[in-house]
């Protein structure tokens, strides 16, 4: 009945062998991409640079009413990167959104670290910032991102990839 494969054009076994090598070539590249993007919903700061991850996270938060923390953060990043005849200018909108006990958008920080901030406004630098967002993404860590990991957001995100 069956003849086997040798009864194939070695033309048609080159052409196979050919797709094998391409095919389990395209399984390895999506299985290591499917483990970077787990990874990526076990560290909050892999999600944090990892666009999709971060709009995942953004959503959840703002479903929770704290979207504000991750804003915070996000302004924080690019605080850093800016140029410093820009800084204060930035420093100045982030202490007015964020920081400020009026702020429409006020972060939970203690008192203590609210007014080291306040009294460096005038000449801030480039790490004005630094210790206020690593309080916030502390706060993330140990408070949204483990809920985070447990709501349907995370697991319909994780079913995506």
């Amino acid at each position: 009945m069956c003849k086997g494969l040798a009864s194939l054009p070695s033309s048609c076994l080159e052409k196979a062998k050919g797709m094998r090598v391409k095919l389990s070539h395209l399984a390895e590249t999506h299985h290591r991409l499917k483990v970077q993007d787990g990874r990526a919903l076990q560290d909050l700061e892999t999600l944090l640079n990892h666009k999709s991850g971060l709009h995942v996270f953004r959503g959840f938060l703002r479903s929770e009413f704290s979207e504000e923390n991750l804003e915070f953060w996000l302004a924080c990043e690019d605080y850093g990167v800016s140029r410093s005849n820009l800084q204060k200018t930035k420093a100045s909108s982030i202490y007015s959104q964020f920081i400020n006990p009026d702020a429409p958008k006020e972060v939970n920080l203690d008192a203590e670290t609210r007014e080291a901030l306040l009294s460096v406004m005038d000449s801030p630098c480039a790490d004005t910032f630094k210790e206020a967002q690593q309080k916030i993404y502390n706060l993330m860590a140990k408070d949204s991102f483990p809920r985070f990991l447990r709501s349907h957001q995370c697991i319909e995100a994780i079913k995506a990839f």
